[in-house]
């Protein structure tokens, strides 16, 4: 009987009951999102390791380091491995058509990270050819780049003296085990990009714009970039010696204070809709009180009359939360793809998802547990004085 009375109450008022269901389907589809947002920021921390350092410039990081430096820190004890990286700064097609472009050294630094997979194509062949190239799974899928294709790259930074774009030629489409980069990126061999600079067939400072070092097992990481910095104390370029979860948090950092901004504006929207709901919840409870006193003068008890009360804040906000974590689910591909490259880590985790149920689950009984202790306390007598 309960249960029944407390469908039949809900759908009393339809339009106010859709309102308020639409109006948290929407909130929590919000927080889920901003939730996902922040944690996407924080994906690249999260997923760094400790036996991975980043050398830059100790005066910036676009200015780049001579390409003596690699020689040296190969020499440096502990160092397992090196690996160049220089942003390239072109565009395809026109600049609106944005998705970064890194020369690496390709064995080296594919050997520093075994969360790249090369799920198509050939990584031999990104190892030894060239103009090869390996792109991200979402780049790939965005413009339909396929194993084999030409892809021109119109440099900003490195420009090709004759005018013509630089091609690189598809080798493979990569995937992530977990997101310590993105799926957005596609990296060339810098051998490339140096023997055109070189050679005189293109234009662009020398060097590298940073420099990845792996560490050999056991090294103690403060102390070898204790020792990076000592090393080039004295120039000809100073350098910083991060670890990879400081270096990614620079970037984090660069773009402002972005996890306070969206967890604020979360927190803001979750008032919101607390305050809409136990409004919405106060008016049902004075518009029922007389049905309650009818129903405590059938012999309900206090506690059936307030499971009555609760039961309609706890169905509501269930379904609307319900609606908008489904809402979440079902469009976070989508998001993904859209913030892509801003935030490669983005992703509807389950744990936002059992969360913002939780969320769901306390307004909803945070909102009808106040009415519903006026109306366990309410008199049948005072229940028919005041609805007469």
């Amino acid at each position: 009987m309960p249960i029944r009375l407390i469908f039949r109450n809900l759908v009393r008022h339809k339009l106010r009951t859709a309102l308020t269901v639409g109006s948290l389907a929407i909130a929590v589809f919000l927080l889920c999102v901003l939730r996902a947002l922040v944690v996407s920021l924080d994906a690249g921390v999260r997923n760094s390791t400790s036996d991975r350092l980043i050398v830059q410039s100790a005066v910036s990081l676009f200015v780049n380091l001579p390409a003596s430096y690699v020689g040296k820190l190969k020499a440096v004890e502990g160092v397992d491995s090196v690996a160049r990286l220089q942003w390239f700064g072109g565009y395809y097609q026109d600049p609106s058509s944005f998705f970064g472009q890194f020369g690496v050294d390709p064995e080296k630094f594919l050997g520093m990270y075994p969360e790249f997979k090369i799920v198509e194509g050939s990584r031999e062949r990104f190892l030894t050819e060239r103009t090869a190239c390996i792109i991200g799974r979402q780049t790939a899928d965005r413009y339909g780049f396929k194993v084999g294709d030409t892809v021109p790259i119109i440099g900003t930074i490195f420009q090709r003296l004759d005018g013509s774009p630089w091609e690189f030629q598809v080798a493979g489409i990569y995937e992530l085990e977990s997101i310590v980069w993105d799926e957005t990126t596609i990296f060339f061999p810098f051998e490339y990009l140096e023997e055109s600079l070189k050679g005189g067939a293109a234009s662009g400072p020398p060097g590298s714009g940073v420099i990845y070092i792996h560490l050999a097992e056991g090294v103690n990481p403060v102390n070898i970039a204790a020792e990076v910095d000592g090393l080039f104390e004295n120039g000809p370029q100073r350098v910083q010696t991060t670890t990879e979860a400081e270096f990614n948090a620079q970037f984090v950092s660069m773009v402002g204070n972005i996890p306070f901004f969206v967890t604020t504006i979360g927190g803001g929207v979750l008032a919101a809709i607390l305050l809409a709901v136990i409004n919405t919840m106060l008016l049902a409870g004075r518009e029922q009180r007389h049905d309650m006193g009818v129903l405590k003068a059938l012999g309900f008890s206090d506690w059936a009359v307030f499971g009555v009360m609760l039961g309609q804040g706890v169905l509501l906000c269930v379904v609307g939360g319900g609606l908008g974590i489904g809402l979440a689910q079902l469009s976070s591909p989508e998001i993904a793809k859209l913030l892509g490259t801003m935030f490669p880590g983005f992703e509807m985790t389950s744990e936002i998802l059992t969360n913002a149920c939780t969320l769901s689950l306390g307004i909803g009984l945070l909102s009808g547990a106040l009415p519903a202790a006026a109306t366990r306390k309410l008199l049948a007598v005072d229940a028919f004085r005041r609805g007469a």
